[in-house]
């Protein structure tokens, strides 16, 4: 049994135990085995399961559950088809529930599960250049209608910012407190939402003046990075491959999804915008946003914006891109990084 399954199994135990479940088999009988098993699969495959029956039991039948949802009921112990078309990617959880002569059992596997699309490349134009404020560590920005709203990192300097696009000013502005790291924002409704990074806090704003409101801790996401909305769900990106869901009256965490491509996870997923009903994602350190399809994970496309930051003027405190806007104009972005005193308007183009 590999460390994977048999941690999976302790803590599953453990919690049934707690519960009082005395129903289910303690003793290792069973294994959940895949055919022909590979290193990752992509969504349009099938997976044959079966059982290696370790004390010859008899099996009257087995359900199998992919995340906790039931997917396949077979009498006996036969070979099974579990169709993986409509699963989120990343690593998934395969359980079966198995009903033998002496009671019941559980076993669980776990695959990997990838894009079953190349992601398309994008090149990008400069349209217009505009100034941008050297000193903001930019963390988030985002429109709303001609509004711009940015919010700025680091210790003693985070901030939450109104701003003109075409002359750069500041034009209202809320300072966390020196404690505090801000991160990603979004605004939906009335109200802002701010990130901070490690503080495992989240601040709420009145959209109009700025004037802090509320606050809302994290759940199983540990840091803050990146925030957009579609104008009714939150979706907040912690610095791994995972961007969270988030209940926009309560704030708490519902569900995940995993970015990957055809071929591997994109992990520190950082800024994110709603563009047109998918994800754009910068990926921190690198010159690059991923498209994202927010029903899966899957990556679309890639803009490739190497450059870029070469054009803003070089000094010691420069650092990566981290900034994306949308103003629903098709095919532009608003670009802008930590320390970069210009913010660029482009249009992407699929090379």
């Amino acid at each position: 049994m590999n460390f994977h399954k048999l941690l999976i199994m302790t803590l599953l135990t453990a919690v049934a135990a707690s519960c009082g479940n005395d129903s289910t088999t303690k003793i290792d009988l069973f294994d959940v085995e895949i055919v022909n098993a590979q290193k990752r699969y992509i969504t349009s495959e099938t997976l044959e399961v079966q059982l290696k029956n370790k004390k010859n039991k008899t099996v009257t039948s087995v359900t199998y559950f992919l995340n906790d949802k039931e997917i396949a009921s077979v009498n006996g112990n036969t070979v099974t088809k579990l169709n993986l078309q409509e699963v989120k990617l990343g690593t998934q959880i395969i359980k079966a529930e198995i009903t033998h002569e002496d009671g019941v059992a559980e076993d669980y596997a776990s695959v990997t599960v990838v894009s079953s699309i190349k992601p398309k490349l994008y090149g990008y134009k400069i349209l217009e250049t505009y100034p941008h404020d050297i000193a903001a560590y930019t963390q988030g920005l985002e429109f709303v209608g001609d509004d711009l709203y940015e919010s700025t990192g680091q210790y003693k300097m985070s901030s939450l910012r109104k701003v003109d696009l075409k002359t750069g000013e500041v034009l209202k502005k809320t300072e966390l407190a020196p404690s505090f790291f801000g991160e990603g924002l979004t605004v939906l409704g009335d109200n802002v939402y701010q990130l901070t990074w490690k503080e495992n806090v989240g601040f709420i704003y009145n959209k109009e003046t700025l004037e802090k409101t509320g606050q809302f801790t994290y759940g199983n996401s540990k840091q803050g990075w990146g925030l957009c909305n579609d104008g009714e769900v939150i979706y907040k990106s912690d610095g791994s491959e995972k961007i969270w869901t988030l209940d926009a009256a309560t704030q708490k965490e519902q569900d995940h999804i995993e970015v990957y491509t055809n071929t591997s996870k994109i992990d520190t997923i950082n800024e994110l915008e709603w563009v047109e009903g998918r994800i754009y994602a910068n990926i921190y350190q690198k010159d690059a946003i991923a498209i994202v399809d927010p029903t899966n994970g899957a990556v679309e496309g890639v803009i490739n914006l190497k450059g870029l930051k070469d054009k803003v003027t070089q000094h010691s405190k420069l650092d990566v891109l981290n900034g994306i806007a949308y103003k629903g104009e098709p095919n532009i972005l608003y670009i802008t990084g930590k320390n970069w005193d210009k913010l660029f308007k482009i249009e992407v183009f699929e090379k």
